[in-house]
């Protein structure tokens, strides 16, 4: 008796270890199929005036995700010079969002990467193992055009 009770408990863990707070949608692939469209939210870390919707799909019964995945960022609040001085300016930016999609250790990431010269945010969303031959990605980004961030020919931030 006492097995079953652990039993249920854990099934209920795992159920609930699935659930996202960031989950905004749920897209069914078909009664005959566990697969579904995933659609999540993030809002940057930093750069909080900004928030990316990425879907993935998620393989309920399987060890391992498909490693496909779509993003779309835009602004949804200010986007201020601070902001924009406080994240990383390398080529390669930082990844600011990491999920996993397998027990073998491959991962969806989100990177946010700072086109200075085009006054751009550029966010990618990418898988960590390569599927048939490909490493899947998908593309997004915010441009600083009208906000506090926007720099004039290098210059000063334009006031806000």
């Amino acid at each position: 008796m006492k097995s079953v009770y652990t039993t249920a408990l854990l099934a209920c863990a795992v159920l609930i270890s699935g659930c996202s707070n960031s989950e905004v949608g749920d897209v069914s692939l078909g009664l005959f199929t566990t697969k579904d469209i995933k659609l999540d939210f993030m809002n940057d870390p930093v750069v909080t005036g900004v928030t990316c919707h990425v879907a993935s799909v998620e393989a309920d019964l399987d060890f391992s995700d498909p490693s496909d995945s779509a993003i779309s960022c835009r602004q949804t609040g200010e986007i201020t010079a601070a902001m924009i001085a406080a994240i990383d300016k390398s080529k390669s930016g930082e990844v600011i969002f990491s999920k996993s999609k397998s027990i073998f250790f491959k991962n969806m990431k989100v990177r946010r990467i700072f086109d200075a010269e085009n006054q751009t945010l550029m966010y990618v969303s990418y898988s960590t193992k390569e599927t048939s031959g490909s490493y899947k990605h998908s593309l997004s980004t915010v441009p600083l055009w009208g906000t506090g961030a926007y720099q004039l020919n290098g210059s000063a931030p334009s006031p806000r």
